[in-house]
């Protein structure tokens, strides 16, 4: 955040101040320095005390800080490019003059440190993507929260919850105490490790209020952040989701049954009615709450308190009730027949007879079990086989039901609870009459779905890290705030673990909704002074819950959105004018009602247990990333992590995913995974010097170590293309089609370099440089080029294509083929890629052993969209160039332009070959190489050169003659004129100048020029041009070019014949030859070889076999 202030000049001695008038700006200079012990004047004094004054004013104000011209937000930093200086302060005082150039991007020392001190962290979000809509500034109050409220309590409320009043007693009686006591360490564990990755993270640098999105994010990338993120932000919709539901199921069942509007006649009905009240209820409430946070936010964070108070005094009463068993157990009978539980939300005499007066009567059990109450009549056997017990629920801790306890009794769905070790009599298997008055299990039951339901209750470690802006030191209170937070949670549900074993009978245990214990809350018969301590505590507490998950989730989104990661979320970053994210809270309120209509509390933990594991999965993985790349950045204050704590955190949380469930761990990796390939090819690109792009870096170095070992195996060889495009005035790619053809050559897969050189000087070109690289990199993009750019200044064209030949790439990653477009002006002069230049392209490649591929008529080639229904690509084999003639067309046929074009393999037969023969063996080796395609012998025999060949050699050599002519009299002109120039400028020159460069210069450059010498010289020169093109009419063509032009001809003729309307042509590319004399010729040559077709690709090998028929 780029901070405004002045710096205070250093004061000059006083003799140089004297006689000084007063500086522009009626600035004056500054008072000259007291002497030792004196006082300061009161001009002095107030000059310092206005100047402390504005320095404090204008350190007051606070700046975005962004790129300019990127479009990419940068991080806040009070540190450098900060363009907030005002100029007229910065070179005051001529002791710094020397660094005034460094000035305009490097602030001095004393600025750093006054900015440093004016730095603040501000608590408006992720401020640093935030749009500056906002243009007026609020002043912001310092923080102040301390670990203990600020970190710690939070994430004491948000650990202790739902599952702690509603579902542990009902674990630890089905998974037995021994069990449970692993379910907890492992999640316990799992939280641990994620905190102290998260207490790394969090305290390497300052953490805007954005919590786990904003270090992961910021440490694994944009699209792991994104992904987390609204992986995250799931997890919390869902757990508000799971929080009313909580809410609903205590108003239901212990607080005021009668309220439910669905009412069951039958008890196979009930779960059903129990469902339909949940998404009744749970959906007003989601309505209302969403009102509530739209409304008065500020009213949620006020109740937090009162929330958490309700937390801490549910507990207390827990302890206290466990003390008290000790010695006055409360009195919770339970009444078993055999050894079943017997339902007794009606309340009834736990007995088959009473005694009334003098008279025994059977009980209500009777009417229940029999079909009537009469001695004789008809009963369920083991009804009739087995007494009615009574035993305390609550024996107390200084009992031995601890021992029963240990072990886990997992059941289906529909089971009886029943007491172990109970003696009954068994009956023959009967069918299970859920009419009868048991307590029976309502769902199927095992290790890995406690786990599930379980997980729930230890999230919320991120409380503190998400009100990191609040906080007076977030780097000291988030490690030890949460990691505090952690200890005391998971003791209280450890110790909770062992004394509900030691306290509550199992069946009581296994009893889910207390319908043995006359339907009340069975953590609320341990609690003292009454069981409405912990009812009332923990509606309230879930009901809390439930509005802060409806709170934070809509800003962690709102966060994303405004990020500006995941476009199609844009829309959620906007909110009311108090930044209240309204459109937020709607898709959350949502999302939430989802979970509502799922109505099971059971069904809805494991779902976002799933979301929560995900997230603190990445948190580990991004510490373990940071700590083994060791970027210079990665100095964390908290210094008790290491790489192998995250990894096993990060593994724990892997395993508890599908430990949890495996189709669940599998749809979150899937939502994940599609959010972050949505990210990746959608997204704004963003840099925040994430650990992904570290870790590409270093296996980027370590892959090109090892590619460097040694050049690649042939198996394994496949183009490498440095594309040298041609730019116009604008720095617009003359021929886009090039870009097009690149990519369905590559198809995405290996090394694709575009490059292209601009004349002149770099310090005079590089705004044109990086336009051009800038319009590349676009047509790149649009053309779905996947490569790298790369724009090279140089005096000449030709030098700059010398030099992307030789050093472009890096190390093992160099390109082995180079493809150029055919310069269609050649036979323009005043082209500046002129034929001389293709011509040394051309030598160069082949100097450097490296493929060159020219594409002739490269504007007809097809684009991307376009595809050919049918159609051949021809390759005309006339010699053997390591088999990239073969390659290529395999390459282009799996990109879909190309998909439905044949292969046909042309080659020439001489006089003295077999061409039947010829054609068997190229077969057999298209068949080894395991490439379809048609072949066909051309047979060339030996015959008169033609007239037309020669006349066609004969206009070459002359036209050829003819531009060495003109060119030598430009020449002479040229030096002509340089001579009178040099002159003239040594006529100017002083006398001393003039003796050495009489002595210097050579006789016949002090030549005067008078007017018959120059009318001689018109007529000398006229004549000897005369002369010269008399020649050239009167020359014969040289025999060696006059064959050359018959094979091109020849050639021409025979591929026209054939392949007139093929979709593409491959070509040999013949080499230029070896006397440089004849470069022109060689470019006709070119012309006339490819004359009449529409699209050709000359291709010339690189020296090296590309291609094998081994395995």
């Amino acid at each position: 955040m780029p901070t405004n202030f002045t710096v205070v000049p250093v004061e000059a001695p006083a003799e140089q101040e004297e006689g000084e008038e007063e500086r522009p700006g009626g600035r004056q200079p500054p008072p000259p320095p007291a002497e030792p012990g004196a006082e300061p004047s009161s001009a002095s004094r107030s000059r310092r005390g206005s100047g402390a004054r504005r320095r404090q004013a204008e350190g007051g104000r606070v700046e975005r800080g962004g790129g300019e011209g990127d479009g990419i937000p940068r991080e806040n930093s009070p540190f450098i490019n900060n363009s907030g200086l005002e100029r007229g302060n910065i070179y005051e005082g001529k002791n710094m003059a020397l660094f005034e150039e460094e000035m305009d991007s490097n602030p001095m020392v004393s600025s750093l440190l006054n900015k440093l001190a004016n730095y603040t962290n501000v608590t408006q979000g992720v401020v640093e993507h935030e749009e500056d809509e906002d243009s007026k500034r609020k002043e912001i109050k310092a923080p102040r929260m301390g670990t203990f409220i600020g970190v710690y309590l939070p994430c004491l409320q948000n650990i202790l919850g739902v599952i702690l009043f509603l579902r542990l007693t009902w674990i630890v009686g089905t998974a037995g105490v021994l069990e449970s006591f692993i379910i907890v360490f492992i999640c316990c564990a799992g939280t641990m490790l994620t905190a102290i990755s998260m207490s790394a993270i969090a305290t390497n640098g300052v953490v805007p209020a954005g919590g786990s999105y904003y270090m992961i994010s910021r440490s694994l990338g944009p699209e792991f952040g994104g992904a987390v993120g609204l992986c995250f932000y799931l997890g919390t919709t869902f757990a508000g989701a799971m929080y009313i539901l909580g809410t609903i199921e205590i108003l239901l069942k212990y607080i005021s049954p009668n309220a439910a509007i669905f009412k069951a006649e039958e008890k196979t009905e009930v779960e059903e009615a129990m469902l339909n009240n949940m998404r009744v209820y749970g959906t007003c409430t989601v309505a209302l709450m969403a009102v509530v946070v739209f409304v008065g936010v500020k009213y949620v964070n006020k109740l937090a308190l009162v929330f958490l108070a309700c937390v801490i005094l549910s507990i207390m009463a827990i302890y206290a009730g466990v003390i008290k068993t000790a010695f006055d157990p409360p009195d919770f009978p339970i009444c078993l027949l055999g050894n079943r539980t017997l339902s007794r939300q009606k309340n009834f005499p736990c007995a088959k007879y009473t005694e009334k007066g003098n008279t025994t009567v059977a009980t209500e059990l009777w009417d229940l079990f029999c079909d009537s109450a009469s001695s004789n009549a008809t009963c369920n056997e083991y009804f009739k086989r087995n007494n009615v017990t009574q035993i305390q629920g609550i024996p107390g801790v200084a009992s031995r039901v601890l021992i029963d306890n240990l072990w886990s009794v997992y059941g289906d769905k529909g089971s009886i609870v029943e007491k172990q070790n109970q003696p009954s009599v068994p009956v023959p298997e009967e069918a299970k009459d859920l009419d009868l008055p048991y307590v029976f299990s309502d769902i199927m039951t095992y290790f890995t779905i406690l786990v599930g339901i379980y997980f729930p209750s230890v999230t919320g470690i991120m409380a503190g890290s998400n009100r990191s802006g609040d906080l007076r030191d977030a780097q000291k209170s988030i490690p030890t705030g949460t990691i505090l937070a952690i200890s005391t949670t998971s003791f209280i549900y450890l110790s909770c673990i062992i004394l509900f074993g030691a306290c509550i009978e199992g069946v009581v245990l296994r009893d889910k909704f207390g319908e043995g214990v006359n339907g009340n809350l069975v953590i609320g018969t341990l609690a003292w002074p009454s069981p409405w301590v912990i009812v009332i505590g923990s509606f309230f507490s879930t009901c809390g819950a439930g509005l802060q998950s409806l709170t934070g989730a809509p800003r962690l989104l709102q966060a994303i959105a405004r990020d500006g990661i995941v476009p199609f979320l844009h829309v959620f970053g906007h909110g009311k004018s108090n930044g209240e994210p309204t459109w937020a809270l709607l898709l959350t309120a949502f999302i939430c009602e989802i979970g509502i209509l799922i109505a099971s509390l059971d069904s809805v933990a494991p779902i976002l247990s799933m979301f929560f594991l995900m997230c603190y999965l990445f948190v580990n993985l991004a510490c373990a990333v940071q700590t083994l790349l060791r970027t210079p950045n990665w100095r964390p204050r908290f210094k008790y992590y290491h790489w192998t704590l995250s990894f096993l955190g990060m593994s724990l949380c892997l395993a508890l995913m599908f430990i949890c469930s495996w189709y669940y761990a599998l749809i979150a990796m899937l939502i994940a995974g599609c959010i972050y390939k949505y990210i990746e090819y959608r997204g704004a690109e963003k840099e925040w010097g994430d650990g992904i792009r570290g870790l590409s870096l270093n296996a980027a170095r370590y892959a090109l170590l090892r590619v460097e070992q040694g050049p690649p195996h042939t198996k394994n060889w496949r183009p490498q293309v440095l594309v040298l495009l041609n730019l116009d005035s604008e720095q617009l790619v003359k021929h886009p089609r090039l870009l097009s053809f690149t990519a369905q050559l590559k198809a995405g897969k290996g090394l694709t370099i575009v490059g292209s050189v601009l004349p002149g000087v770099y310090l005079d070109k590089y705004t044109e440089a990086q336009k051009a690289e800038e319009n590349i990199r676009s047509l790149m993009g649009a053309e779905r080029t996947k490569g790298f750019c790369q724009i090279v200044v140089s005096s000449t064209v030709r030098d700059g294509i010398s030099h992307l030949i030789q050093s472009a790439g890096l190390g093992g990653m160099k390109h082995n083929t180079v493809l150029m477009a055919w310069p269609q002006s050649w036979k323009q002069t005043d082209n500046p890629f002129s034929w001389k230049n293709f011509v040394d392209t051309v030598r160069e490649t082949t100097a450097a052993q490296q493929a060159l591929l020219v594409a002739k008529n490269i504007d007809l080639f097809p684009t991307n969209q376009e595809r050919f229904s049918e159609g051949n690509i021809d390759v005309w084999w006339i010699v053997h160039d390591g088999g990239m003639l073969m390659l290529l067309p395999f390459l282009l046929r799996h990109h879909k332009v190309w998909r439905k074009c044949k292969m046909r393999i042309f080659t020439v037969a001489q006089m003295d070959d077999n061409s039947i023969q010829m054609k068997k063996d190229l077969q057999m080796f298209l068949y080894h190489l395991r490439l379809n395609a048609e072949v066909e012998v051309v047979e060339m025999f030996e015959n008169d050169i033609s007239a037309f060949t020669y006349e066609k050699t004969l206009v070459m050599e002359q036209r050829s003659q003819m531009l060495k002519q003109m060119q030598l009299s430009k020449n002479e002109r040229e030096r002509e004129a340089q001579l009178i120039h040099d002159r003239n400028t040594a006529s100017h020159s002083t006398g001393v100048v003039k003796s050495l460069t009489a002595v210097a210069t050579p006789e016949k450059v002090q030549m005067t020029w008078t007017k018959e010498k120059l009318i001689s010289e018109k007529h000398k020169n006229k004549e000897t041009c005369m002369t010269g093109y008399k020649d050239i009419f009167s020359m014969k063509p040289n025999q060696s070019n006059v064959r050359r032009m018959h094979t091109a001809v020849k050639l021409n003729g025979v591929v026209l014949n054939k392949s007139q309307h093929a979709q593409l042509v491959l070509l040999n590319m013949p080499g230029p030859p070896k006397n440089r004399h004849g470069d022109e010729n060689y470019m006709e040559f070119l012309e006339v070889l490819t004359e009449g077709l529409n699209r050709v690709l000359l291709v010339r090998g690189g020296g090296r076999e590309v291609i094998t028929i081994y395995s």
